[in-house]
């Protein structure tokens, strides 16, 4: 099961082959958001409390299109006699 905070893969698109963390998680349609993967530009306007521009943010991503990446422990288990 994927969740927040767990170093994925990812499977098709334009950032195939990519790894990343999951940052955030939207369960009710299947999708998730991976730092630094899916990057797109949003336009923002200006308002007395903000400066307006574009800024690149993440996008989500179909859970179908990530893969689980299983971390190996490095150390050594002793066996015990």
């Amino acid at each position: 099961m994927i969740k927040k905070g767990l170093k994925v893969k990812i499977l098709t698109g334009k950032d195939k082959k990519k790894e990343g963390e999951v940052i955030e998680i939207d369960r009710p349609n299947n999708r998730a958001k991976v730092k630094d993967i899916n990057m797109v530009k949003k336009h923002i306007k200006t308002t007395k409390e903000k400066k307006g521009g574009i800024i690149s943010k993440e996008n989500f991503i179909n859970l179908s299109n990530l893969q689980l990446i299983v971390e190996k422990n490095t150390k050594k288990v002793q066996a015990k006699k």
